[in-house]
């Protein structure tokens, strides 16, 4: 019987180390739910799809930006204040978009 109790003894020793590494697979796991908690937050799950797409953020605004993604490159638009300051024509009026009482959007050419 005595046998037995040291043996026992010498098999409940525990690895300091083995705590080190139980401790990055959660640090891991919890890292994937946070990145797919924010993804489907954010409505950012087109940035998966094989489709292609143009966001404009805070439109009208002094911060606004263009962002759209064509195939696998996505693409980032910040117009800068020197663009906006600079003699180059930005563009010219082509015709008027009329927003009907149901939704629709009629575009009249000049």
């Amino acid at each position: 019987m005595i046998r037995h109790r040291r043996n026992r003894q010498a098999d409940d020793d525990v690895d300091p180390m083995s705590v080190v590494g139980n401790l990055f697979d959660v640090a891991m796991v919890f890292a994937v739910a946070l990145m797919v908690a924010l993804v489907g937050r954010y409505n950012m799950t087109e940035m998966f799809s094989q489709e292609d797409f143009t966001i404009v953020k805070n439109p009208g605004k002094d911060n606004m930006e263009i962002i759209s993604k064509e195939g696998e490159k996505i693409n980032r638009y910040t117009p800068s204040d020197e663009q906006a300051s600079s003699d180059s024509p930005r563009g010219r009026k082509v015709g008027t978009a009329y927003e009907l009482e149901n939704g629709e959007i009629i575009y009249i050419p000049d």
